[in-house]
Order: C-alpha cells, then sequence, then structure tokens
C-alpha cells in the first residue's frame, strides 16, 4: 500500500508569535518620538551622549538608565537670548529726579520685581472719602508727568485704602473709591500732561493690599496711597 504523504503545513497557518512584530514596530515608534520631543530641547554635548549611549543600549538589548538621568537641567531663556530689565536704570533716575525737585517729603521711591515705584499718601491727592485731586497737589502730579515722559516704560497707577468700610452716595466701597482715585490720576496725565493713553493702567485695590496692619490710625494712614508703578521693561543682555 501507498505511503501517505504527510500533509504539509499551509502558509497561511496562526503560528502564535504574529503580535512580537507589530509590538516591536511600535516600541521603535515610541522610542523615535520620544527622542525627536527631547530634541526640542536645548542640549548639550553630554545630553547627546545620553541619548546615543540609551538608543544604543535598547537596539542590543542591554540595560542601560534613562535618557534623562544624570543630565543637569540647563536654565535657558526664550530663543537663548539672556534678557534683564531695566529697574535699577530707571529706579536711579526717578531718584535723582526726585532728589532734584525736591519732592522727597511727597514722594517714596521703591523697587520690587515689577519696576519701580513712586507711592504718594492719599492725602497729599485727595480729601478724605473723596476721588477728586486737589488743586495743590497738581504741580506735584505734574512734575512725575515730567518724569514719565522722560521714560518708554509703561504705567499702572494703583488706588489703596485702608480697611474702614465706606458707604456713600457715590462709593459703595473701598473697591469703587480706590478705583476712581486711580482713574483720576491717570486720567490727569492724560489731559493734562498729553501722555500717550496707551500706556497707563488703572487699578484699585481697597484694602487688600495693606503695607502693614490697619490696627492703629499712623498704619491706616500709610495703606491709604496711590503706587505710580512704572513698569520694567525686559532687553536683551549684551
Amino acid at each position: 500500500m501507498a505511503k501517505r504523504r504527510r500533509r504539509e503545513t499551509s502558509g497561511d497557518e496562526i503560528r502564535g508569535d504574529e503580535w512580537m512584530a507589530t509590538f516591536s514596530d511600535t516600541i521603535t515608534l515610541l522610542l523615535t518620538f520620544f527622542i525627536l520631543l527631547y530634541s526640542f530641547s536645548t542640549v548639550d554635548q553630554k545630553k547627546w551622549q545620553s541619548i546615543a549611549t540609551s538608543l544604543q543600549s535598547v537596539l542590543t538589548g542591554q540595560e542601560s538608565q534613562g535618557i534623562m538621568e544624570n543630565t543637569a537641567p540647563v536654565k535657558t531663556t526664550e530663543n537663548n537670548i539672556e534678557i534683564k530689565s531695566n529697574t535699577d536704570e530707571i529706579y536711579e533716575k526717578a531718584k535723582k529726579f526726585i532728589e532734584e525737585n525736591k519732592l522727597g517729603a511727597s514722594v517714596e521711591i521703591k523697587e520690587d520685581e515689577r519696576g519701580v515705584i513712586l507711592q504718594l499718601r492719599d492725602s497729599i491727592l485727595f480729601e478724605s472719602g473723596k476721588a477728586d485731586v486737589l488743586p495743590e497737589s497738581k504741580s506735584l502730579l505734574d512734575k512725575l508727568g515730567n518724569l514719565i515722559k522722560t521714560v518708554p516704560n509703561n504705567i499702572i497707577v494703583e488706588g489703596h485704602t485702608d480697611n474702614v468700610p465706606i458707604n456713600t452716595y457715590k462709593f459703595q466701597s473701598n473697591w469703587d473709591l480706590s478705583a476712581s482715585r486711580a482713574v483720576n490720576v491717570v486720567k490727569f496725565f492724560i489731559d493734562q500732561e498729553s501722555i500717550n493713553a496707551g500706556r497707563f493702567t488703572a487699578s484699585g485695590f481697597g484694602e487688600y493690599r495693606p503695607i502693614v496692619d490697619n490696627s492703629t490710625a499712623e498704619n491706616r494712614a500709610k495703606n491709604r496711597r496711590v503706587n505710580i508703578l512704572i513698569v520694567a521693561i525686559e532687553k536683551e543682555k549684551k
């Protein structure tokens, strides 16, 4: 009797290991995507060496540290341009201006991360509970307007009060009073000094940004103030 031939295995028979190809492709794509994202950041020679080492380890099946391990963070600025503000320059200019014009008794100059602050007590500019600029204070604002004209910076005028409540027909809260005072100072610079209105912002903070506690009359007087903030300009550091 003829010997039966063993049935040949069909070419399309499922072997059970086809998923390995898809899995390998997925891992390769993920690794490529990760490296692409990482390349968008600013890296140095050591980081690129770390990438190459890790990639080689993955392809050869060896263990290795992650791409980001043992690499120190690099402090960069946008477009790799180191920048600084002109706060110190403006501060010295404003300080000299105040000294030359003998405004030290009326204006306190301060400096913070936002820029240079010219701080005025509210009693110099306004009557208690009112927001109209006093006629006798206009000469002071006129001089400060001359200072503002000499700098290109934007200006923020901030109104601040103490925590004593106010509720009048015109001002229902300290928010209203502080905002109106800031607006009226801005209007003076625009209308009387002809300074570009686009440079100004008016803000009212009410009693919510005190510089000291409101426990005494003296402290409350310090909190009632108007700040003229000369906003710092960032520029390329040469």
